[in-house]
């Protein structure tokens, strides 16, 4: 007699969600999902490929419980964790490496970049976990990544996930982005937080960034411009120091 059952007429309680997916991401994941198995040679998997293709996503994209994604499907938590983590390691084994997408990008007559960091919120950790995610520039935890993307704005590359509390230019030179720039023969234009980036802005520049203002230099009405060009989300301010977020100059026209 199993000890674990449920109290005497409760019953299983089932809601469905609506996940903002299309057709072909789903049809993408149980391909990869179907072609490992073929890989690893699986005879019988308690859920086909497509069926775990949509857990996964739930979890990933929705957030769903793993317990609560387990009950409906008639499988353990830890069984729909081993899916995630399956997927994703799946999903990262496709992302292209930074020299060979803008080799890709070159072929097809690109001559520059946007650089820029973006931060992705997730839930606060708990214990000492919680302070390396939080971000002091977006008041929030999250995990930072670095972009690349096309004069249209279209993702050509993306970096690994970093702390949030991370800094954007560290986990550039971490990257060696500035090298594979001029290996590619690229240019990237760029905010103030990677000011500093370009180790030969003298003699060989590949990262445009805009100024910052100091003691003993103003920004002039044409630098403030070419700031707010450069991060067209900034917020307009009358002055500018040292210590400014980036683009926090006005934007005046020169």
């Amino acid at each position: 007699m199993t000890k674990n059952q449920p109290a005497e007429g409760s019953h299983d309680a089932v809601h469905q969600v609506r996940l903002p997916l299309s057709k072909s991401t789903i049809d993408l994941v149980a391909g990869l999902i179907r072609q490992h198995r073929n890989r690893l040679g699986t005879r019988w998997r308690k859920l086909d490929a497509g069926s775990q293709a949509i857990v996964v996503l739930a979890v990933l994209r929705h957030d769903q419980r793993l317990a609560d994604m387990a009950g409906g499907n008639a499988v353990s938590a830890p069984t729909v964790r081993r899916w995630a983590t399956e997927v994703i390691n799946l999903l990262s084994a496709r992302a292209p490496r930074l020299d060979r997408a803008l080799k890709k990008i070159a072929k097809k007559g690109g001559v520059a970049v946007l650089l820029d960091g973006a931060l992705i919120r997730t839930r606060r950790r708990t214990g000492a976990e919680n302070r390396k995610n939080y971000s002091g520039k977006h008041k929030a935890h999250g995990l930072l990544f670095l972009t690349l993307t096309d004069v249209k704005g279209n993702l050509i590359w993306i970096s690994s996930a970093r702390p949030g509390g991370s800094s954007e230019i560290t986990g550039a030179r971490h990257d060696k982005i500035a090298a594979h720039l001029r290996e590619a023969g690229f240019g990237a234009l760029a905010d103030l937080g990677f000011v500093g980036l370009d180790d030969q802005p003298e003699t060989d520049p590949v990262i445009i960034t805009g100024r910052k203002a100091t003691k003993n230099h103003k920004l002039t009405d044409a630098e403030k411009e070419a700031n707010r060009l450069l991060n067209p989300n900034a917020r307009p301010s009358s002055t500018a120091s040292p210590t400014s977020s980036p683009g926090a100059s006005s934007p005046r026209s020169a």
